[in-house]
């Protein structure tokens, strides 16, 4: 049942605008990435490590979030639309079945913009003159990222499912992205549910900056993660259904 309804929504996805933002806003980023790099060739001398530091710079602190919540709120606008929540509540399907199989749809296609960003970040590095394969600890801080993005993911399915605007949960999910970003300055990115993905991608850094504690990186993503998908359930258990 529950990968049945994880087709359902993956089809709600499957001809929607949101693969144009897909394609558009990670090659935004890398192109203002390079331009960076490109610009301080001279004092960024790592190379591959540099480069990182320049794509990931825009794409961790204020694109992720925002494209997140477009996904987000996409699988909601549907079903706010004719009805179709009236139906989807009434359906013969466990609440939580309904709410994870929106998020595994959510986490597909969060785990394909990053696949999607490391490509960008491998055809960049060539284009820019660098030689060989980025370095395969990058692949794992893209990983990483993804886990720190179902935090946000959560988040914003949860906001999404009570607030009927499409565009207030995106502008959410931006000044998120900002307080995730002041959070994360400070040392406090692991109590902030935004500052996850760009510690888990290693943002605007050479060094890891999770070296020796990713066990309570683990822990915030794991502790996040519950809390939005239980809020979600609760919720989605006690809402009624509005005509």
């Amino acid at each position: 049942m529950l990968f049945s309804c994880m087709r359902a929504e993956l089809m709600k996805l499957k001809r929607s605008f949101i693969w144009v933002v897909f394609l558009i806003l990670p090659l935004i980023s890398t192109v203002m990435g390079c331009a960076n790099y490109l610009q301080n060739v001279e004092i960024l001398d790592s190379l591959w490590y540099s480069l990182w530091t320049q794509t990931t710079l825009f794409y961790s602190n204020f694109f992720f979030g925002p494209l997140i919540a477009v996904y987000c709120a996409y699988l909601w606008r549907v079903e706010n639309f004719n009805h179709n929540r009236n139906a989807l509540m009434t359906a013969p399907v466990p609440i939580p079945i309904l709410y994870l199989s929106q998020f595994l749809a959510i986490a597909c296609v969060t785990l394909l913009t990053q696949l999607w960003v490391g490509v960008l970040y491998f055809i960049s590095g060539r284009a820019v003159g660098m030689a060989g394969f980025p370095p395969i600890q990058t692949c794992f801080w893209l990983l990483r990222g993804c886990l720190g993005g179902l935090a946000i993911a959560a988040l914003q399915l949860l906001l999404s499912s009570f607030i009927r605007s499409f565009a207030l949960p995106i502008a959410i999910a931006l000044l998120g992205s900002i307080s995730g970003l002041l959070f994360s300055s400070r040392d406090l990115g692991l109590y902030c549910p935004y500052s996850l993905m760009l510690l888990g991608m290693n943002s605007n850094r050479e060094e890891d900056i999770l070296s020796g504690s990713s066990l309570p990186f683990l822990l915030s993503c794991t502790i996040f993660l519950l809390l939005f998908v239980l809020l979600e359930i609760g919720y989605l258990k006690k809402s009624d259904v509005k005509a």
